[in-house]
């Protein structure tokens, strides 16, 4: 339910796709008689502002036309007037070209069409696992925003895209821009420094030895302007679940960070434990001021009980990998408090020491990543050994210090001016799929770990529903 990836980033990925699926002679030809760039993108059924933010910037090597397929309504609208403020912007101005087509077989329209060669995705994730099918099987490779997919039915379609993409060699690829936080990078450096850390425990389902939490908001401030929600985002069928949702990003890292280039097989490395669901109530005033829309459409009649909208929106989640507990919670509040925001709690507790991720209102709403050593181990041995890691980091990572030791636990203090952006981060998600593309050499734990990644979330789901009954 969440993430904003943008521009450049991505269509570099696609000029990138798109080249090699031509020829070196193509290529050649190409470059001697000076043609025109043959990428061209095709927009699916825009639902959500992610789609949008791929055009904010002037692009070279890429066709100024965009492709647009989709029904009529609010979500292509607000897309169009995003490419159209871009266009006209005094700063910078993009030259965006539209050849859009709307009407309710815009799908079977795209696919007869067969132009483009990439497909993008970002809306509508009850729909989102069959554009991915569906394209594929038309030759298309795919970027696609999360979730892939929102329950087990979902989850089966996906297992057989991934395994069509392979044969027919396209590329699906699900944009996780997490790895690339700084925080969570110098975290995954330091839960691999044994004399440090230690090992990371097993744990337990009743005491885990990761645990991740987060709090997210429906309604709250994008680039300066109130974020505006289409109707659907409430509808737990069409958007999906939290835990189907916001969980992706917090599971991917766990499996990044604690199981580097390591394959998961959720056929037998996973088991999910428990997993649990509790509605965010929504009112009418609520819900209006977040989508613009005056009354509840009639697909949520189902969840409005005494006049008020219930999504179920928050869940947690226990389960394994390979032997190591993990817990998760997600919850959503409809706005944040006056000066609050989004928070987050990572912990990962090894033998020697926990790592802690935490932003909240005492951090001001910041991230700040902490060290806490295990009570019996000796105070000096520690900090040797903490200088003694700090200090190799430093030939990478010169800006890195420690800070604040209070109770046993410091403070790793990495500067604000050197935590990029999302924007940013996005463009590292680039580089590393670009050089899979270039060397073929994508190692087969992506694709792994992503079915992995939502064989857990599908599951959780269904679990949680039962649980319910």
């Amino acid at each position: 339910m969440k993430s904003i990836y943008k521009g450049t980033a991505i269509i570099a990925i696609l000029f990138i796709v798109v080249s090699c699926s031509f020829s070196k002679k193509q290529a050649a030809n190409r470059m001697e008689t000076n043609d025109l760039p043959q990428l061209e993108i095709v927009v699916l059924d825009p639902g959500h502002f992610h789609a949008s933010l791929l055009q904010k910037e002037t692009l070279t090597d890429v066709s100024d036309t965009i492709r647009i397929y989709a029904p009529e309504g609010t979500g292509v609208n607000q897309y169009q007037e995003s490419i159209d403020s871009y266009n006209q912007r005094a700063e910078s101005p993009t030259t965006w070209k539209k050849q859009v087509y709307t009407g309710d077989d815009y799908l079977q329209k795209m696919l007869a069409d067969h132009k483009g060669n990439v497909v993008v995705l970002a809306g509508n994730n009850q729909k989102k696992t069959r554009y991915i099918m569906e394209s594929i099987k038309a030759g298309y490779h795919v970027l696609a925003d999360k979730p892939l997919a929102i329950n087990p039915q979902d989850f089966k379609l996906l297992t057989e895209a991934y395994q069509l993409a392979k044969e027919k060699n396209l590329l699906l690829y699900d944009l996780m821009t997490e790895r690339y936080d700084i925080l969570n990078i110098i975290e995954k450096e330091l839960l691999h420094q044994t004399e440090l850390f230690g090992d990371l425990q097993k744990g337990s389902p009743d005491n885990p030895s990761v645990i991740m939490e987060s709090v997210h908001h429906f309604f709250k401030t994008v680039s300066g302007k109130p974020l505006t929600r289409p109707a659907w985002y409430y509808d737990v069928e069409q958007q999906g679940e939290g835990i189907a949702d916001v969980t992706t990003h917090l599971i991917d890292l766990i499996n990044w960070q604690c199981f580097p280039d390591e394959t998961i097989h959720y056929q037998s490395d996973v088991t999910v434990n428990t997993a649990k669901h509790w509605p965010t109530p929504i009112t009418l005033t609520e819900f209006s001021q977040s989508t613009q829309i005056d009354s509840f459409p009639t697909y949520l009649n189902r969840y409005i009980k005494n006049d008020v909208l219930e999504v179920m929106a928050n869940g947690s989640l226990n389960y394994t990998v390979k032997g190591i507990c993990i817990g998760m919670k997600v919850t959503w509040n409809y706005t944040p408090p006056t000066n609050g925001g989004d928070t987050f709690t990572s912990i990962k507790k090894g033998s020697k020491a926990t790592l802690k991720i935490v932003q909240d209102e005492k951090n001001g709403f910041v991230k700040e990543l902490y060290i806490q050593k295990e009570p019996d181990i000796d105070n000096r041995t520690f900090e040797a050994q903490l200088q003694k890691t700090v200090e190799q980091l430093q030939i990478t990572y010169p800006f890195l210090s420690v800070k604040n030791k209070k109770n046993g636990t410091y403070l790793i203090d990495i500067p604000q001016e050197k935590r990029l952006g999302h924007e940013e981060h996005f463009s590292k998600v680039a580089k590393a799929f670009l050089h899979y593309v270039d060397n073929k050499d994508m190692p087969e734990w992506e694709n792994e770990n992503t079915l992995a990644k939502y064989y857990i979330t599908t599951t959780a789901v269904e679990m949680a529903k039962i649980g319910n009954k």
